[in-house]
């Protein structure tokens, strides 16, 4: 049987990677949600935006979050972009997913090509700041992980929920039609929604550069836990991600310190196929 602090630990930890599952969801759950694209380009954005911190960080001594000014904009004009793309074509739910699955085999090979597909770590002075509360352990990176999760989670569903610009996204989303005939701009807003949820993946490379080794091939390892907390928080849910995802990283946590780590991915597989027999209609 594990110890209290073994548990407590695992439960902290789960806390902190869920956060990072609900910031990885978050633009998935938007352009799936919102604009019914399944958009898995999306793992492939917060990873080369992790490779571009870390470049910025090692080579040109750029603090990781600064990097922030240069990469959010300009994932920001790639979500545009895609979302031109996609719409130019007309590309049906099915096809988004094909083209988007296409687009990150591509990436991936860009950045095996420029960044090898060996290993990579990211040393900054965030990762050696540390506190013990008590038996546990909690690290500024992660924290600063937790953060960012809340503060955009929080401040979508805010904007969704209390501003002009927020309730005509969700009228358009409902029934387009209907919102146009009282002047709401869809494609503007469309493109909106597109460049923020690339612009999230931007904040999330971050946080993944912070806490975690990059490796091209990790891409794909991050897709099934984050569509399970996408699917388990709500399509088009700027809270549900988060939620979700803090309750699959716990139960991951717990399940690694109950049995033994290669355990870990049947709690997300599980949770992911439960919810597609049972609800499909969600989908």
């Amino acid at each position: 049987m594990p110890s209290a602090t073994l548990l407590g630990q695992s439960v902290l930890s789960g806390i902190f990677i869920g956060s990072l599952y609900g910031l990885l969801g978050l633009g998935l759950s938007l352009s799936w949600g919102m604009l019914r694209q399944v958009n898995l380009a999306h793992f492939a954005l917060a990873f080369l935006g992790g490779y571009v911190t870390f470049q910025l960080a090692a080579v040109a001594k750029v603090d990781p979050f600064v990097t922030l000014a240069i990469t959010a904009p300009a994932f920001f004009a790639l979500g545009m972009a895609l979302h031109w793309f996609l719409s130019r074509f007309a590309a049906s739910l099915l096809n988004t997913l094909l083209v988007t699955f296409g687009l990150t085999s591509i990436i991936e090979a860009g950045i095996q090509w420029y960044w090898t597909a060996d290993f990579h770590r990211m040393e900054s002075t965030y990762a050696h700041v540390r506190w013990k509360l008590g038996p546990l352990f909690v690290s500024l990176t992660d924290l600063l992980t937790l953060g960012f999760a809340l503060a955009l989670c929080l401040g979508m569903w805010a904007l969704l929920r209390f501003t002009d610009m927020g309730k005509a996204i969700r009228a358009t989303t409902e029934d387009a039609p209907i919102a146009a005939a009282f002047g709401v701009n869809e494609k503007q807003l469309a493109y909106l929604v597109s460049g923020l949820a690339a612009a999230f993946a931007a904040v999330a490379g971050v946080c993944l550069a912070l806490n975690h080794t990059l490796a091209p091939a990790q891409i794909y390892a991050w897709m099934g836990v984050v569509f399970a907390a996408v699917m388990l928080g709500g399509l088009g849910s700027a809270l549900g991600p988060l939620v979700a995802g803090v309750v699959i990283g716990v139960s991951e946590a717990l399940t690694m310190a109950v049995t033994a780590p290669t355990w870990a991915p049947l709690v997300s597989f599980s949770l992911l196929i439960a919810i597609l027999l049972l609800r499909p209609s969600r989908f």
